[in-house]
C-alpha cells in the first residue's frame, strides 16, 4: 500500500468534485446568500443543524457568523442547534432523536428566520423533521444536500434553496459543503462591507 498515492488520489478527487460543481452550484449558492442577507437585515437569524460531520459544519458556520469570516464586521445572528448537550439529550431521551432539531426550531425560530439544514444524504430523519418545523414557523430553508437531494430536497418549497452536490461519496459531498459555507460567509460579508479583491 502506497499511502502517498492514496492521499494524492483524495486530493485529486476533491479538486475534481469542486471543479465539476463550480458552475452547477454557483447560482443556488448565490440565491442562498441573498436569503440569509435578507433575513439578517430584517432582524432575523440563521439556525443551523446537521448530524456527525454535518453537525461540525453547522457549528463552523455559526462560529464564522458570530465571530468573523475573513474581515472584521458586526456579529451576525446564527445559532448551531447541535451544541447544547442538555437540550439534545433531553429531547432524544424524552421524545426521539428525530426531534432533536425540530423542537429547537419550534422554540427558537420565527417567521423570517432561515434554517440551514445540512445532510449529505438528504434523508436524515432529524433534518427532515427540522425542515418540517421550519416550514411550520414560516421560515425559509437553505438545504445543503448530496446525491439526489433525498427526502429533504423533495419537501422544499419554491422559496427555499437547495445546494445539492451530485456525488455519491460522502467525504466529497462534505468537502463541497464546507466550501459552500465559506462562500455563504463571504457573500454575506460582501453585502455588508462591499466587495474586496481576493488576496494574492
Amino acid at each position: 500500500m502506497n499511502l502517498s498515492d492514496r492521499v494524492f488520489d483524495h486530493f485529486a478527487e476533491s479538486i475534481k468534485a469542486k471543479q465539476d460543481n463550480q458552475e452547477l452550484l454557483a447560482e443556488a449558492t448565490a440565491a442562498a446568500i441573498e436569503l440569509m442577507f435578507a433575513a439578517l437585515v430584517n432582524d432575523g437569524k440563521v439556525l443551523a443543524c446537521g448530524n456527525g460531520g454535518s453537525a461540525a459544519d453547522a457549528q463552523h458556520f455559526a462560529a464564522e457568523f458570530i465571530g468573523r469570516f475573513e474581515r472584521e464586521r458586526p456579529e451576525l445572528a446564527a445559532v448551531a442547534l447541535t451544541t447544547d448537550t442538555s437540550v439534545l439529550t433531553a429531547i432524544a431521551n424524552d421524545y426521539e432523536f428525530s426531534q432533536v432539531f425540530a423542537k429547537q426550531v419550534r422554540g427558537l425560530g420565527a417567521a423570517g428566520d432561515v434554517l440551514l439544514a445540512i445532510s449529505s444524504s438528504g434523508n436524515s430523519p432529524s433534518i427532515v423533521q427540522a425542515v418540517t418545523a421550519a416550514h411550520e414557523r414560516d421560515m425559509t430553508v437553505i438545504a445543503l444536500t448530496g446525491r439526489g437531494g433525498g427526502r429533504v430536497g423533495a419537501m422544499l418549497r419554491e422559496t427555499d434553496v437547495q445546494v445539492c452536490v451530485p456525488h455519491e461519496r460522502t467525504a466529497r459531498i462534505q468537502e463541497v459543503h464546507i466550501l459552500t459555507i465559506h462562500c455563504l460567509c463571504d457573500g454575506v460579508d460582501a453585502h455588508l462591507l462591499g466587495e474586496q479583491e481576493s488576496a494574492p
